[in-house]
């Protein structure tokens, strides 16, 4: 998953398990059509506000749309091969913005670690990309707090022959290991004390797959969700059961999040409002289900907690 982009809290930059690509988020089939939804919109809403919070969410009001960054990832936001904006922040984000007087939302599509800065030069009102949230990132961008969070999983060969459900097994057994260009699971390996060059960097969760298939490694970590969703097609693996990595001898849980300006408050505030009803209902489920989500990835935990805060 999910940086570049996803830092962890060691403050190294990677990229979400689950993406390819030079920046961390794979762009899909259909990303042929980014260009020309990017310029339809490049228009900017003027920034100049003496509202304490920012007034930001009344001028979404009165335009009637709200421009989404995103990053051109399945399942978090893509355009799909209808030409169509989806994935589970984009859809949440359209129940959200309609409940705050937001008519429609637009797709302004970018590299992944593009996001922030494109965020902060207005080219978008807010990032809606499944973004990780953690203390590098809080320093730049506020977030609503997290609408799911993701644990870690492997990839291994039917029956699990090496009984391997962490990454202290994996250094134990002496398994042979492998991950995706970027991802965090990198250093969690290293930090479990896995030989970073020892390492068998992939592209993504299907090469993972794939080398663990043909038996060149014996396992392939990624987020729970990734992996459960690829091995789906698989007769000769399985996925482990979901866990959490060990991060400064802690278990540790990542979440993603909506990124907003620092200075639009009022904005993320109503936000959050809205997220908590839909957690509360059950409703956020039914929306992020259709992209792999399960009850396993909803989340209480708060963005001030991921801040480190």
């Amino acid at each position: 998953m999910a940086p570049p982009h996803r830092t962890p809290p060691w403050g190294i930059s990677v990229r979400r398990p689950g993406s390819s690509g030079p920046t961390r988020r794979t762009l899909l089939a259909g990303a042929a059509a980014l260009g020309a939804l990017g310029a339809a919109g490049c228009s900017r809403v003027a920034t100049a506000s003496n509202v304490k919070g920012g007034d930001l969410l009344d001028r979404l009001r009165a335009q009637g749309v709200a421009r989404l960054g995103i990053a051109g990832e399945i399942p978090f936001g893509y355009i799909d091969k209808n030409g169509e904006l989806t994935g589970e922040a984009p859809e949440l984000a359209k129940v959200i913005f309609k409940r705050l007087g937001v008519d429609r939302v637009q797709p302004v599509p970018t590299e992944f670690g593009s996001l922030i800065p494109g965020l902060a030069s207005q080219q978008f009102d807010v990032v809606a990309a499944g973004m990780y949230i953690n203390p590098d990132r809080c320093e730049q961008v506020i977030f609503s707090d997290p609408d799911y969070q993701m644990l870690d999983s492997f990839i291994v060969r039917k029956g699990n022959p090496l009984g391997l459900r962490d990454y202290q097994d994996v250094v134990e057994k002496k398994a042979k290991f492998a991950t995706g260009t970027g991802y965090a699971e990198i250093q969690y390996a290293v930090e479990a004390g896995y030989k970073e060059g020892d390492i068998l960097i992939v592209p993504d969760q299907v090469a993972g797959l794939n080398a663990v298939e043909a038996g060149r490694v014996d396992v392939f970590a990624g987020t729970a969700l990734t992996t459960r969703e690829v091995v789906k097609k698989s007769s000769k693996t399985e996925v482990t059961e979901a866990f959490k990595p060990l991060v400064g001898g802690k278990p540790h849980v990542d979440g993603g999040g909506f990124a907003f300006r620092p200075t639009e408050t009022n904005l993320r505030d109503a936000f959050n409002v809205e997220l908590q009803k839909l957690k509360r209902s059950g409703e956020l489920l039914r929306i992020l289900k259709p992209f792999g989500f399960t009850e396993d990835e909803m989340t209480t935990l708060t963005a001030k907690e991921l801040c480190g805060g």
